[in-house]
């Protein structure tokens, strides 16, 4: 065996290795994509007029599993009235955790 041919196959090993680490890695969804994802899951039942976000991801225990969320607002007009609705979304898949109606 050559060493040319060594060192070939043990670069090609670590590209190949980093390649399926940083794949493997769960990365956070952007407080913008989740706020976009939390849009798109209820326009069809609020009409959003406004929506805000925190940037920041924060803890956040429900039902005895351990997420980190981010958490924001929609607003809407129903019925005459501007209503406030508070969501959690799960940050690293999107996953709309709670959605409440503020009275």
């Amino acid at each position: 065996m050559k060493i040319r041919d060594l060192v070939i196959g043990v670069t090609v090993g670590f590209a190949a290795g980093y390649a399926v680490k940083e794949a493997c890695t769960s990365k956070s969804v952007s407080p913008e994509k989740a706020l976009k994802e939390v849009k798109s899951n209820v326009q069809n039942k609020i009409p959003v007029n406004g929506s805000w976000i925190h940037m920041n991801p924060e803890h956040y225990e429900k039902n005895d599993l351990d997420y980190d969320v981010y958490r924001g607002g929609l607003s809407s007009h129903e019925d005459g009235q501007t209503k406030q609705h508070d969501f959690v979304v799960d940050a690293k898949t999107g996953t709309i955790l709670e959605l409440d109606k503020q009275r």
